[in-house]
């Protein structure tokens, strides 16, 4: 095995949360790619496949017991000799406004997203030091870059952790560690399923603002685009690379001002539809064009990686169905005046027209 076990031939991976989703499908291509893993899962019975075999180790391992997870470090390097990569991929959806998420409900989801991944980082860094190399690979969401109502805890999470690796960074880059954000979007996990995505206690004054959110995780089960396989493969690649990038997502990159705009599409098409629900407003049909004018010396990211900016945008509906001119007229003003308006990166003028097909 090369030395340099974060871009060598072989390395050593342990993943938290890999019973399914992103987890499971980084375990898949690395061994696909003929490296070893560590699968960690509060539950292992979905990881019985993968028991016993010689490039496979299971570890039971809740990520809030510290003593758990610096059992599952130290039995993965007696296990494999070794841990090249980390990857804190445990997480959960948690969607609530402001005023309805409990101090509670805050402070368990910054244990599970942000304590617990700092903490295993800690763990594995003697270890990755002693070595002259390593990769740390935090699954943060396209959450850590822009906010949407519902997800303030959520995204306040992802904001520490991408603020906290982006500092590591700089610290261990002369130890041959590397870093690496992960930023996906919509993808098809089990992040929304029944019992999995947990919601706050609603309150009927947020029912316009975060409504939409919340029928967008209960209805958004498997309907995601993305391809976690897809994910894992691009993960691969990145640290695969000379120089990996800090950041891996979809609002980075060349298509980085369409991903953007047609996340905003979604957004405001999903609110559309919910006051529709809401006010008795008959919706057979909506169709949506939307367009930017690109500035792309709007924003600029770290290691001069340029984020998109726009100097206008402009969001044009169709609708068809049973309603009169004043219902498609409170339609129009609810979501030109909605939140999710907010949701691209850097405020812009957004011109939004809904006529009737």
């Amino acid at each position: 095995m090369s030395e340099d076990g974060a871009s060598g031939s072989e390395r050593v991976w342990l993943i938290t949360g890999a019973s399914s989703g992103f987890g499971r499908a980084i375990a898949d291509a690395a061994l696909g790619r003929g490296d070893r893993i560590v699968a960690t899962a509060r539950s292992t019975g979905p990881l019985d496949d993968l028991s016993g075999g010689e490039r496979t180790h299971v570890i039971g391992l809740d990520v809030l017991d510290a003593q758990q997870r610096d059992a599952a470090v130290a039995e993965a390097v007696e296990h494999f000799g070794r841990i090249d990569v980390l990857v804190n991929n445990a997480g959960r959806t948690q969607v609530g406004a402001v005023e309805e998420t409990t101090d509670e409900e805050l402070r368990s989801l910054f244990d599970l997203h942000f304590f617990a991944p700092a903490a295993l980082t800690r763990a594995v860094l003697p270890q990755m030091r002693s070595q002259g190399s390593g990769a740390i690979v935090q699954m943060s969401s396209v959450g850590g870059q822009i906010t949407a109502p519902g997800f303030s805890a959520y995204c306040a999470t992802k904001f520490a952790l991408e603020g906290f690796t982006q500092a590591l960074r700089d610290e261990v880059a002369g130890f041959g560690i590397r870093t690496l954000i992960v930023e996906p979007g919509a993808f098809r996990t089990g992040l929304f399923r029944s019992g999995a995505a947990y919601a706050s206690a609603e309150m009927p004054e947020y029912a316009d603002t975060v409504g939409p959110t919340r029928d967008y995780v209960r209805n958004g089960h498997l309907a995601q685009p993305g391809d976690p396989a897809k994910a894992a493969a691009a993960i691969i690649e990145a640290l695969d690379a000379d120089e990996p990038p800090l950041l891996l997502g979809e609002n980075q990159g060349p298509n980085a001002g369409e991903y953007l705009l047609q996340a905003l599409a979604a957004c405001l098409t999903g609110t559309i539809v919910y006051h529709a629900a809401a006010r008795g407003i008959v919706l057979e049909g909506l169709e949506c064009t939307i367009e930017g004018d690109a500035d792309l010396q709007g924003f600029l990211g770290l290691d001069e990686a340029v984020r998109p900016g726009f100097q206008q945008i402009r969001v044009a509906f169709k609708a068809s169905g049973d309603f009169d001119d004043d219902e498609l007229a409170e339609l129009a003003r609810l979501v030109r005046y909605s939140p999710v308006r907010d949701t691209v990166i850097n405020p812009v003028p957004l011109a939004i027209d809904l006529a009737r097909a």
